[in-house]
């Protein structure tokens, strides 16, 4: 059964293409921004039913919250949401990129993007951490996008939820362990932009090789 998703910097390139694969997957879709006008205008253009508002609103109304915002802007955004994600779901993006060395990685403080989450939000949220590493651009274009997502997140059912998500919009998801681990991926990101430069990659991703066995 398809769930209402809201996504959260939904006008951005991560979060449009996440919000238009996802809606021809059948869910419903909501795009938030700071400006209800931005939202709405940015559905409007991407159309399949997708409706925008305020980020508040959208967190309010969606079942599952995906947050696809700038590192500089996680703080605030997260804390504009927080009154509204308490038992929900919430997937954030985020990836510790510190222009104009991007291609360094440069994890905070707190070990992790995902670790400042999990702080600025507390324990009433069911937090998942993932797609750090496919190329954003690469989901507004029809067909596959050769890279895995990594899931992360302390509680298996989220994880599992976030994994279908993933493969509601083409990908494989695959579990990844605990939140804390969401620090390799965040890093990982830094690395795929050097090599996206360096050897003039259009988006490139990452592969799990091996036979996955289902998870018991």
């Amino acid at each position: 059964m398809s769930q209402t998703i809201a996504v959260i910097g939904g006008t951005g390139q991560l979060g449009s293409g996440l919000a238009l694969r996802l809606a021809k997957a059948g869910h419903a879709i909501i795009i938030g921004s700071r400006a209800a006008e931005s939202a709405s205008a940015r559905a409007a253009a991407l159309g399949h039913g997708i409706v925008g508002m305020a980020n508040a609103d959208a967190a309010r109304e969606g079942a599952i919250v995906l947050v696809t915002v700038p590192f500089s802007a996680q703080a605030a955004t997260l804390a504009e949401i927080k009154p509204h994600v308490a038992g929900k779901i919430v997937v954030d993006t985020t990836v510790p990129l510190v222009p104009p060395k991007v291609m360094r990685v440069q994890l905070p403080e707190q070990g992790s993007a995902a670790a400042c989450a999990s702080k600025l939000l507390g324990e009433d949220v069911r937090l998942v951490a993932a797609f750090h590493n496919v190329a954003a651009h690469r989901l507004a274009e029809e067909g596959e996008v050769d890279c895995d997502i990594l899931v992360f997140g302390d509680e298996k059912a989220a994880r599992a939820e976030v994994v279908a998500l993933a493969e509601a919009v083409g990908l494989r998801g695959i579990h990844a362990g605990p939140l804390v681990n969401a620090a390799a991926a965040e890093a990982m990101t830094s690395l795929l932009i050097f090599i996206n430069k360096n050897y003039k990659v259009d988006g490139a991703g990452i592969r799990i090789t091996g036979e996955l066995k289902p998870l018991d």
